[in-house]
């Protein structure tokens, strides 16, 4: 099949079956969501595999009572870091290094300008920064889970914070953003099972653009890279 068929496939299961999943199918699924691009390469993120029954009643109680959470196979939890810091990027950087056969300070000016950046921007911005990078992670492991034909159940609702003292995140640096139940729909119990699949009209979400469509009242600033903004802005 193709993706567009894996992905027609697909639905926000409500109610699966207990079944487990075979180990090369979650292996292809975490792997699929370890090879998903971050900024600056950096992966700050981490995904956590629960399998284990009592933990999946607890986190259930700080995920507003959602049955998949407890009837699924694997429950992954997507955590990012909750800041950015020299250590952290450093340690990053240097694995790089090494695994291409590169001295340490190959990374070091720009590694200067990323910590820049993002040192003036707060430690609010830079969580929320880390947190996308691992939304492109978890849709990547939702299209492999799909590929799979293994049932996924994309989920925010849950208690970030003390979802993050239960699994002991803090102490990490890391925090929840996001979670992903996989299993097998019980299709019997789930009423959303075999209802169309809806989304915006090709005509309404993808929107053509040209020069003539643009604002012309943008005080745009002259060319440069990023270690001139860097000094710009300093």
């Amino acid at each position: 099949m193709s993706l567009l068929e894996d992905l027609e496939w697909r639905y926000a299961t409500k109610k699966m079956n207990g079944e487990k999943i075979p180990q090369e199918k979650l292996d292809y699924i975490l792997e699929a969501a370890r090879l998903a691009p971050s900024s600056s390469g950096l992966q700050q993120y981490k995904v956590i595999v629960i399998s284990d029954k009592a933990l999946l009643e607890r986190i259930r109680l700080v995920a507003y009572d959602q049955s998949q959470i407890t009837d699924c196979s694997h429950l992954l939890v997507f955590a990012a870091w909750d800041g950015y810091s020299d250590e952290r990027i450093s340690k990053v950087f240097n694995y790089m290094m090494d695994e291409r056969g590169l001295p340490h300070q190959t990374m070091d000016n720009y590694k200067q300008v990323i910590l820049d950046l993002y040192e003036r921007s707060g430690q609010e911005w830079q969580a929320h920064h880390a947190a996308k990078q691992s939304y492109i992670s978890f849709a990547i492991a939702i299209a492999a889970a799909a590929e799979q034909k293994v049932d996924a159940t994309p989920i925010e609702g849950f208690l970030q914070e003390k979802l993050d003292e239960l699994l002991n995140l803090k102490e990490s640096g890391y925090t929840s953003t996001v979670i992903l139940p996989l299993g097998y729909r019980e299709s019997e119990k789930d009423w959303l099972v075999n209802m169309k699949k809806v989304r915006t009209p090709k005509e309404l979400f993808i929107t053509k653009m040209e020069l003539a469509d643009a604002s012309d009242n943008v005080d745009l600033p002259t060319p440069m890279n990023l270690d001139s903004f860097v000094q710009k802005t300093e």
